[in-house]
Order: C-alpha cells, then sequence, then structure tokens
C-alpha cells in the first residue's frame, strides 16, 4: 500500500571485435576453458532449458478497442520527467523512482543499488543491519562515475532490466547505462567517445580486472585495453565497460568467470511462465550483446520448496535485505511456485447443519445490515467485493432468497461502475483512459490511486466481484467485459504496448507486485498488503473464468501463485532462521521495500495491523498461507505464535475476524475456538471488506477438514 498503506582492462590483448568472439566461445563451451576448480559444479559449457511446464499461450487482448471504448481524461497525476519520447510511462516498478519526481531516487537491482547523480551515477552493494523491527540495506555509493552529463533519462525497459541514458547539454546521448535485476553487473555502453571520470582509482589486478576496494568490498572493472588510467576511462563509441562486486565467499576460479561475463553486457531480458502440474513457472532470460552466457543471483524464494535442479550455483553470494542472494552462471533464471488455482467460494459440503443454520441466520443480518457502497475506487471495490461474498454464501447454502435483494444491490452498482462512458456523466464510480498516463483511473480516486498507487489492490476487487457475480452468466459478463478487461490490462497486460506497460504491478524477478505508482523513496518501490495482491491475481482467475478466457486464468494462476510463494518468504513465513533476521523480533514482516524491510505499516502502529494487512481479505484461495507445511506441528505454531504477537489484548480490535480465520487455520482446537469467538466479536472488528457470515462460513469450512489450509482442502 502507499498512502495508506500510501575495469583491466579489456580480457589480454584481445581487441573488441575479437574479445567478444573468444568470450563467446568460452562461455559457448570450450571444454580447456571449462571452470573445473569450483568443486566441478561449476561448468561454463552450455545454456540453461526451462524445466517445469512448457510456455503458456499469452491472453489475447486488443487495447487498442479497450481504450477507444471508454473515456478519455487527464486524472492521472503522473510527471515522467526522465523518460524519453514513446515510451509508456513505468509505474509501480523496482525503477519507477529513476522516472518520477523531481530528484531521481535511488533503486536496488539486487544485488546492487544504483542512483543517479547530476552529471553521473552511483553503484553501491547494500549491506543489511538489522534491529528489532528493521532490516535496511539501503543506498550507500561505492562506485562513482561522472559523466560529464546535463540529464538522463530512462530510455527502455523490459521484464528485468532497465536502460538509462546519460545526455549532453544538447540533449544528446553520451551513453548508457543497463541494470538488471538479479545481476552484479553495471555496464555503461558509449554513445560517442566519452571520458568517464572515476570517483576512485582502480588499479590493475590479477585476470585482466582492474579493482577497487571500498569499505571491505572490492570492486572489479572490465573495460576495452587501454581504456583505463587510473581514475579515467576513455571509451570509443560503441564500446563498453562494466563494474561488479566481488562476492566475499568467492570460490576458486570463480574470478574469471565472473570476469568472462562481465565483457559481454546483459542488455535486456524476457520472462516465460507455464503452469501445470502442480507447478506454476517462471524463467527470466538476460540478453547479452554478443549472446554470450551470463550469471545471474537467486533470491531466497526461488530456491524454496521444489526447484529445477541448478548445478552451476556456486558462484559465491551477496548480502540483500532478503536473505543471501546465491550466484549462479547462466542466462536463464527458472523458479518454481505450488499452482494457486482460483476459487471464489469456500467448500461448506462437510460443514455441519447446525452450523450450517447458523451461518444462514448470521447471513441474513449481515445482508440487512449492508450500508451503501462508496464511490472511491479502493473502499468502493472492496464493498462490492463484500456483497458478492454473501451473494455466493447464500447461493451454496440455498438461501438465495435471502440475498436475492443484495445481489441486485451490487449488480446495479456494478453496472454503473462498468459503463464505458460513465465518466461522461459523473465524477465517481466510473474508470477513464488517460492517455499520458497510458493507464486507467478510476474516479473518484483514493490512496493515491490517480498516482497508479493500489491499483492491483482495487482493481482485483472490481475483477473478483465481477467474476463471482457473471460465474454462470456469460450474458453478464459479456455486458461487463468492455471495462472489466480494461481493468485487466491496465494492472495485469500479459505484452507491453503503446497503451499498458507489460504487467504493470508484478515483479518476475521478485516475485510479487509493488504498489507505489512513482515510488519518490529512497528505499525503493514497496508492498504491504501481500494478500490483497494475491487477491487481485484471484480476483483476475475469476473474471478469465467467469469470460471464457482460458489463456488470461493460466495468466493469473502464475500471478497467484508466484506472488503467493514470495508472500510465504518475506511477509507471513520467513524463515527466521536466516542470519538476516538475527535480532528482529517478530515473526511476520509487514512492509518490504526495495532496501528495507520493516515491521510497520501505513495506517497503523497496532500489532493486530501488522499481520492482518497479510490476511485481508482472507479469500477462498487463503490456503495459500500454509502451503507447503509438511510439519503440522510447526505450521501450528508459527500461526499461534504469529496470531497471540498480534492480539496481546484479544480480538476485539480491527481486523479482528482476520485474526481468527487465520488461528482456525492451526489446527482443530483453534478452530473450534474461533468458532466460539466469531459470535461474539465486535462489530467493529469486522472489516468492511468482510462480513461475520463470511468469518462463520470459513471457519466452519476449516473446522470440517475441507477449507482453506485444512488437511483436507
Amino acid at each position: 500500500m502507499t498512502g495508506r498503506r500510501s575495469v583491466l582492462i579489456a580480457l589480454g590483448v584481445l581487441v573488441a571485435g575479437v574479445l567478444v568472439v573468444a568470450t563467446a566461445m568460452v562461455l559457448g563451451g570450450a571444454g580447456p576453458r571449462d571452470v573445473d576448480a569450483l568443486d566441478g559444479a561449476v561448468h561454463v559449457d552450455g545454456g540453461d532449458n526451462p524445466a517445469g511446464p512448457p510456455d503458456a499461450e499469452l491472453p489475447q487482448a486488443d487495447p487498442a478497442a479497450l481504450v477507444a471504448g471508454v473515456e478519455h481524461a487527464d486524472a492521472a497525476k503522473l510527471d515522467p520527467v526522465r523518460l524519453a519520447d514513446g515510451l509508456t510511462p513505468p509505474t509501480n516498478r523496482w525503477f519507477s523512482g529513476l522516472v518520477f519526481g523531481e530528484q531521481p531516487q535511488p533503486v536496488f537491482a539486487l544485488p546492487t543499488s544504483f542512483a543517479l547523480t547530476g552529471s553521473g551515477f552511483e553503484i553501491g552493494l547494500p549491506q543489511p543491519e538489522t534491529s528489532e523491527k528493521l532490516i535496511i540495506g539501503g543506498h550507500v555509493p561505492a562506485v562513482t562515475v561522472d559523466a560529464a552529463a546535463a540529464r538522463a533519462q530512462v530510455s527502455a525497459y523490459d521484464a528485468a532490466t532497465v536502460t538509462v541514458e546519460l545526455l549532453d547539454a544538447a540533449g544528446q546521448p553520451l551513453g548508457r547505462v543497463v541494470l538488471a535485476q538479479g545481476s552484479p553487473y553495471v555496464s555503461f555502453t558509449a554513445a560517442v567517445d566519452t571520458t568517464l571520470t572515476l570517483g576512485a582509482a582502480f588499479a590493475p589486478a590479477t585476470d585482466g580486472l582492474a579493482s577497487s576496494t571500498v569499505r571491505g568490498v572490492e570492486w572489479m572493472l572490465s573495460a576495452p585495453r587501454g581504456a583505463l588510467a587510473d581514475t579515467s576511462v576513455r571509451l570509443l563509441a560503441g564500446q563498453s565497460t562494466t563494474w561488479f562486486p566481488v562476492p566475499a565467499d568467492l570460490p576458486s576460479g570463480g574470478l574469471e568467470a565472473l570476469a568472462l561475463a562481465a565483457v559481454d553486457p546483459v542488455v535486456g531480458s524476457e520472462v516465460a511462465y507455464g503452469v501445470g502440474d502442480g507447478i506454476a513457472r517462471t524463467t527470466i532470460a538476460y540478453r547479452t550483446a554478443a549472446g554470450s552466457q551470463t550469471v545471474h543471483a537467486t533470491m531466497p524464494h526461488h530456491r524454496q520448496g521444489e526447484q529445477p535442479s541448478r548445478e552451476r550455483c556456486n558462484l559465491g553470494s551477496y548480502p540483500s535485505v532478503y536473505g543471501s542472494l546465491e550466484l549462479c552462471l547462466g542466462s536463464q533464471l527458472t523458479s518454481w511456485a505450488p499452482v494457486v488455482e482460483a476459487a471464489g467460494e469456500l467448500d461448506l459440503a462437510s460443514v455441519p447443519d447446525d452450523r450450517r443454520a447458523a451461518i444462514v441466520a448470521q447471513l441474513a443480518a449481515d445482508v440487512a445490515a449492508t450500508p451503501p457502497f462508496p464511490s472511491d475506487t479502493y473502499f468502493g471495490g472492496k464493498s462490492l467485493y463484500r456483497a458478492a461474498t454473501l451473494v455466493t454464501l447464500g447461493r451454496q447454502l440455498g438461501a438465495d432468497d435471502v440475498v436475492a435483494p443484495l445481489r441486485a444491490q451490487t449488480l446495479a452498482a456494478l453496472r454503473e461502475w462498468t459503463e464505458p462512458d460513465g465518466c461522461a456523466r459523473r465524477d465517481a464510480r466510473c474508470f477513464v483512459y488517460d492517455e499520458n498516463a497510458r493507464g486507467v483511473v478510476g474516479l473518484t480516486p483514493s490512496f493515491g490511486s490517480e498516482e497508479f498507487n493500489d491499483h492491483h489492490f482495487h482493481y482485483g476487487y472490481f475483477l473478483a466481484t465481477a467474476g463471482l457475480l457473471a460465474a454462470d452468466d456469460p450474458a453478464l459478463a459479456a455486458e461487463l467485459a468492455p471495462v472489466l478487461d480494461l481493468l485487466a490490462q491496465d494492472v495485469a497486460a500479459a505484452e507491453g504496448s503503446e497503451w499498458f506497460p507489460q504487467l504493470r504491478a508484478f515483479d518476475v524477478y521478485a516475485g510479487h507486485a509493488w504498489a507505489s505508482g512513482p515510488a519518490p523513496f529512497a528505499d525503493g518501490n514497496n508492498q504491504e498488503s501481500s494478500s490483497e495482491a494475491v487477491t487481485a491475481w484471484n480476483g483476475l482467475g475469476l473474471w478469465a473464468a467467469a469470460s471464457g478466457q482460458d489463456a488470461l486464468g493460466v495468466q493469473a494462476a502464475w500471478l497467484a501463485s508466484t506472488e503467493a510463494a514470495s508472500t510465504r518468504a518475506y511477509w507471513t513465513s520467513p524463515d527466521l532462521a536466516d542470519p538476516v533476521y538475527d535480532g528482529f523480533g517478530h515473526h511476520v514482516m509487514a512492509l518490504n521495500w526495495g532496501g528495507k524491510r520493516d515491521y510497520a505499516t501505513w495506517f497503523s502502529p497496532d500489532p493486530a495491523a501488522m499481520l492482518a494487512i497479510q490476511l485481508i481479505p482472507m479469500s477462498p484461495v487463503a490456503g495459500y498461507l500454509v502451503q507447503g507445511d509438511a510439519d503440522e506441528d510447526a505450521r501450528a505454531a508459527r500461526i499461534i505464535a504469529q496470531v497471540e504477537e498480534a492480539t496481546p489484548g484479544g480480538f476485539d480490535v480491527k481486523f479482528g475476524d482476520y485474526l481468527l480465520m487465520y488461528l482456525a487455520m492451526a489446527g482443530p482446537d483453534e478452530a473450534g475456538r474461533a468458532w466460539e469467538a466469531a459470535p461474539g466479536l465486535s462489530d467493529t472488528s469486522i472489516d468492511d471488506g468482510s462480513s461475520r457470515a463470511y468469518l462463520l462460513a470459513f471457519v466452519a469450512s476449516v473446522a470440517s477438514g475441507s477449507g482453506p489450509g485444512s488437511s483436507g482442502g
């Protein structure tokens, strides 16, 4: 949430052209140059093949037609001041702070950090420091480079890389810097003959590199022969230089591999995904200038649970606020996550009759107590979702008559929101397309959604509502499609276009979404409510099912599965035995950034908020919270400890309903306790996106052995 939640110099004596060819030969598998010294496990002799399910078919969409079908207005508050003409503004990215705002902000590609200066740039290697409530690894410059630039702009970006052009006073490019998530390399390629001035001297080192040690970290520089002279690098047009930090645990022979890969800089990336056999696969392919093999670093979530075999990942490691980043040889990073299938209803088949009757009685009370639907995009969408879950419960329990008035009311409101020309007649409860921002803005916005903050949270509720109400009604789905498909494109377009960026909110390397649109922070971008992100992708899946878009459903399952896996790794079930958590005093992490992790929220200091914001709205896919927990006792102990930390004074706190639902997932005894406590929970402890009837139904479903996270469900 955001707002609410708010340099040797080339290798040997080879000239540039010969060097590229020789490097390609070495990295491509010339036997004599295999890196045998690395315990026989790392071999510079071939590429990686994607493991797991095959590439999915991408969803087909016509963004131009969707955009043409709605009202257009200058509704966004975005100023991409450092963006090349013709590029779609890259909101909600790890590097958005380079683009927006009066001053550029540091960004965290991991393992490195990067910042623009008035005439060049800085590179750092964050060193995490941990305290009771905070793990911080901010940008501290180690390598500074002055290119005598007048200004800078982002000139290209893709799934995992960003290219920054440094410009002269006339606006002409001096050269370009490429940053790649998961790559230790930062490269500069000259557009014209250029001299770079370094903040510290680099001295010739072994293995044909130049070296400089800053604050205990050794940095290497690779550049063309004769380009380096103490504190300056002279490049001819088209030549490149690359910097990288040396891992403290670099094995024997490892520097040669890193040096070879550094010669051919990363220039871009692509992402592919597949879903099948219980696996959601993500593959990031890094492209280099000459097609040689590079290296990449895995984050903890890339290594958790069942993963494809990786035999070339002992090139050392780097620290990060998320834990150790393990360095691997190869141009493809493939990772798996357990599949989270879209679900819109709880399994109530095994709930006893007396409990079903209690849920129906409460259902009637909740329907009667439904307040008017708010008009902003967050609370408006959330209230529609609450109502749609009640309607779904009524259908499941044979109480259609009880929920019929609410269904009619909810459908009328959803139809109003999805009128393509609604904003021509009113200034709320409608959506417009902003041609400058290249995205959809809802009127009236909230929590900075006019800056593209939280769009996946907001729009996920609308997508889920439509998916629930139109689940068995193709005609209704077709009626709602012009706007609902537009919202889906805004947050999750599988392919970038002039109308929308690719996967606006989702970071394929980090495995999760980012909430801030412009990311105007020194700590990078951030996300607070991991659960609302999973809910968004589940909503996308529900809408895909209702509207008959199978390929979109596969994409939604990939997004939900990957987001769920990173949620467990970094928010709800972090491996507290990892040394990065030494000194951290809590069971969950409430707010994750590029350069820090915080036990804090945007809206409340209460311990209940820290956990509950990772639970809201406890949808039927909430079982992902315990997915992969083989040890039920350990799972129960973790949940109980987390809930006890969150509720030192009991459950009559904000979001108490979600905390009770989560407690029920600890086991039968806790489910029984939650059932007993639910009827007496104060009304103020029931979230406006939920209801007491849904609370009872969730707990009863878990207690029956078939609900989210239970052994039978």
